[in-house]
């Protein structure tokens, strides 16, 4: 009976490491796209690019879970993230990056959240295309 306690005991908690995180609410939803619009208000998009130069990914910007920002003056750089960053954007978290055999940060680099009080990765994604917004005729 002991030993049953203890398999059912393993199972729950190994159930519990698996659950999905919620989906975001409406509010959540039209909040990113808001932010979104706000950052590419009177701008429009140019073919994407695999590869952010090291010295454009200064000015970071949150979107949502699935989405990033680089702002450089006047233009955007939005990156979609292939998969959400789980609690990216939260109060408390940061998106670690690590370049290997460049300094750029390309598409296919994997990033992860960070809890800066607990020096703890919490989740992790991968950088998609990078989009650059910029002024008509620029």
């Amino acid at each position: 009976m002991r030993r049953l306690s203890l398999l059912a005991l393993g199972a729950a908690a190994t159930a519990s490491c698996n659950t999905v995180p919620p989906s975001p609410s409406p509010a959540q939803i039209a909040r990113s796209q808001a932010h979104l619009q706000e950052l590419t208000a009177g701008k429009i998009a140019r073919a994407p690019i695999g590869c952010l130069p090291h010295y454009r990914a200064n000015d970071m910007v949150v979107v949502d879970e699935n989405t990033v920002a680089f702002k450089d003056g006047a233009r955007v750089y939005i990156a979609h993230m292939n998969g959400p960053c789980s609690n990216l954007g939260g109060a408390g978290y940061a998106l670690l990056t690590r370049t290997v055999g460049t300094a750029d940060l390309c598409r296919g680099d994997i990033a992860q959240v960070v809890d800066t009080s607990a020096h703890m990765t919490v989740g992790s994604c991968v950088f998609g295309d990078f989009v650059p917004y910029v002024r008509p005729g620029s």
